[in-house]
């Protein structure tokens, strides 16, 4: 009571204390969207000026997800939509640059040709109405999800139609002349002979030639375009699963063994394994998989049953038995002889208000079982007649013109009706039987390969940890992140007899880290700024842990000298070769030099430009260029190829024919323009300015 006096006295001062807070938390939010910070948490990427919304983006990832189908992840549809959104960002500033729009009877063009197959737009005579798209329109505006549907179909009819127009002049400006045309002919048909000397890079040892950190940076810094990377980390981690422990194991096999026998629950008699009759029941209701109703052969069964349950007797029960990360008990509930596989044959009547059946199927199931019965009749007097009426009553468009002929299958593998009926009648037995079909006049035509087959009914118990080995993972777990933050992360690892996996060049919107799945939340972590290189964090994955450390943070920029070296060290060390053998040749002519080097003087004919390859060599396109650039009888000076030192002598230029026509090498040029969409794509994303958010979402 004394609290709440006090309260009361002061309630004008705690009034103006939560009226200031307010205050300061809506003045931050101001002065964070100010500073641009609000503008992130909104935006998802700004490029060349023009803002993607955060909240539009994530609605397109969410249905983008949702086509993609269950099994696909949120970075997968996030990655789908960011292409396509940064297209039309694009894009879309290049058609306002132009001018560019659509004309009404343009989208309207573009609609028939994308409507003209769907029947619903088209008249009795099969062809696209205008007036029939009207009509539908009309017909939705009262659905709005049917409606927004239309609207962005016909947006991306309009979209598409802009593209066309774009790409079409931007085609048209690299429409290949009649020059270029027979420049190709000739780089593809003239020939020439030569005489080459050729001092291979590999004269000289790599040891005897080094590059620096300095010039490998240098290098880095004159190709930057080659060399730029996006924000990457490197990631070390062990993994700790929750894996059930040998007294766990030994707990669910007596558990499961429990099984077998009658037990009294409740002063009730709970019938076991062994003793039930109702064998589907049982396992429907004591096993994590339910009862499955087939005959294996012998070659069917799992491998722990292969050599036990073939020569058992009905009512006999192997196990419980170990298999994967379960306990099984299999009972045999049946033993048989049955073909392999068997060939029959069908005619297939639907009837109306079937899911399987077309639209203009009209007959009642009555007609349509009067039907298949009279089929039948006829067919068991005369079986020649099959295949015509086949061919005549079928509705299965996939067999009808073959006899209805559905080849040779195993057990199991038509419907359980159509399946009983083939396999447990005789050869040429002809009936009527009924599936979700339809009705099917069926003949068993010929049976394989009998043998021995079981039906068996198998209790399948996942093996769990039980709560006190989950609680011994939790604190190794924990025990090992601690031990990690204060120590050496792989001594630690060591010691506890762990396995460390390094991950290296992740990137910020990754998501699949190798051994580990699709995980962000690890990426996010050892991205963000107050994760520091050698930081050890502890995760919850599905089954187990995951401590991970951050072995390396690289900002946006030109590679490391570490990240480059085994691209450009190569490069370096060549050209330095080069120099050391341009220094060490005497002479003028190919044979001189060739005497110089102790290297033999080579051939090559009929080489072209088209094909820049010299055998022996292999490709050459600087040797080759310069050799293309001398008169037969000249020689070149030393040139630096890509395998080594060169020095050509031409012995023969074979200039082609000219044509009286180049159109076909025109039109051979003109068919590589074929990947302009993408390629004008790629340029415009490598001009733009493109502030990208997207990993603070994802």
């Amino acid at each position: 009571m004394a609290i709440l006096n006090s309260i009361r006295k002061r309630g004008i001062f705690l009034i103006l204390i939560i009226a200031l807070a307010l205050f300061a938390f809506i003045l931050s939010d101001v002065l964070a969207k100010g500073s641009g910070i609000g503008k992130d948490q909104d935006t998802v990427a700004i490029v060349n000026g023009n803002e993607i919304s955060r909240q539009d983006f994530m609605q397109k990832v969410e249905t983008a997800q949702r086509n993609l189908g269950p099994n696909a992840t949120s970075a997968q549809a996030m990655n789908m939509v960011w292409e396509r959104e940064l297209r039309n960002t694009l894009l879309t500033e290049q058609y306002e640059e132009l001018g560019l729009v659509v004309e009404k009877e343009q989208l309207n063009n573009a609609m028939r040709t994308s409507l003209a197959n769907n029947p619903t737009f088209q008249n009795e005579l099969g062809e696209y109405d205008e007036g029939l798209v009207q009509q539908y329109v009309a017909s939705i505006k009262g659905n709005p999800q049917l409606y927004g549907q239309w609207q962005d179909y016909t947006e991306n009819i309009k979209e598409a139609a802009l593209q066309n127009m774009y790409v079409n002049l931007v085609k048209g400006g690299l429409t290949s002349t009649l020059a270029e045309g027979k420049q190709q002919y000739h780089f593809e048909n003239d020939k020439i002979n030569i005489q080459y000397v050729q001092v291979p890079y590999t004269k000289i040892a790599d040891e005897d030639v080094s590059v620096s950190e300095e010039e490998i940076k240098q290098y880095i810094k004159e190709h930057k375009s080659e060399y730029e990377v996006d924000k990457q980390i490197d990631i070390q981690y062990v993994s700790i699963s929750e894996v059930a422990s040998d007294k766990d194991i030994e707990e669910a096999n007596a558990s499961v063994a429990a099984l077998l026998d009658d037990r009294e629950e409740y002063e009730n008699t709970v019938v076991g394994f062994r003793n039930t009759d109702d064998n589907e029941a049982f396992v429907n209701e004591n096993s994590d998989q339910e009862y499955a109703d087939r005959w294996y052969f012998k070659k069917d069964l799992p491998e722990p049953l292969v050599d036990t349950i073939p020569s058992m007797n009905t009512g006999d029960i192997y196990g419980p038995y170990k298999v994967g990360n379960t306990l099984n008990l299999s009972k045999v509930i049946a033993v048989e002889q049955l073909p392999d596989s068997v060939k029959s044959k069908h005619i297939l009547v639907r009837y109306t208000g079937l899911q399987t059946a077309p639209q203009d199927v009209t007959r009642t199931k009555e007609a349509a079982k009067k039907l298949a019965d009279s089929l039948s009749t006829v067919i068991n007097k005369d079986k020649s007649k099959f295949e015509a009426l086949a061919a005549e009553f079928s509705e299965d468009n996939s067999n009808k013109d073959k006899g209805g002929d559905l080849g040779y299958v195993g057990p199991g593998r038509m419907v359980p009706a159509f399946n009983d009926f083939i396999f447990d009648n005789k050869e040429g037995t002809v009936g009527v039987v009924e599936t979700n079909f339809g009705f099917h006049v069926a003949q068993v035509e010929e049976q394989k390969n009998k043998q021995r087959a079981v039906k068996i009914a198998t209790v399948i118990k996942s093996i769990e940890p039980s709560e006190s080995t989950i609680n011994n993972i939790f604190s190794k777990a924990t025990n090992f992140e601690v031990a990690a933050k204060d120590g050496d992360f792989s001594e630690v690892a060591k010691e506890q007899d762990l396995t460390v996996r390094p991950v290296n060049k992740i990137g910020e919107l990754d998501a699949n880290i190798p051994g580990i799945g699709n995980n962000r939340t690890i990426i996010t972590w050892g991205f963000e700024e107050e994760t520091e290189v050698g930081d050890v964090k502890r995760f919850n994955i599905p089954g187990g842990y995951v401590i991970a450390q951050v072995t390396r943070k690289s900002p946006k920029g030109l590679m490391s000298v570490s990240e480059a070296s085994a691209k450009v060290t190569p490069i370096l060390r060549n050209k330095k070769k080069a120099e050391k053998i341009r220094a060490s040749i005497s002479g003028s002519t190919v044979q001189d030099v060739a005497n110089s080097q102790n290297v033999q003087v080579q051939t090559a004919t009929a080489v072209t430009m088209a094909n820049p390859t010299i055998p022996g060599a292999g490709s050459e396109p600087k040797i080759v260029g310069a050799a293309f650039g001398e008169k037969a009888g000249e020689t070149t000076g030393l040139i630096d190829g890509k395998t080594g030192v060169f020095k050509v002598r031409v012995l023969a230029v074979n200039k082609a024919p000219d044509l009286d026509n180049y159109a076909s090498y025109v039109n051979q040029l003109n068919a590589g323009n074929g990947a302009v969409n993408n390629q004008v794509y790629q340029a415009l994303k490598k001009k733009a300015e493109i502030e990208d958010n997207r990993a603070n979402f994802y």
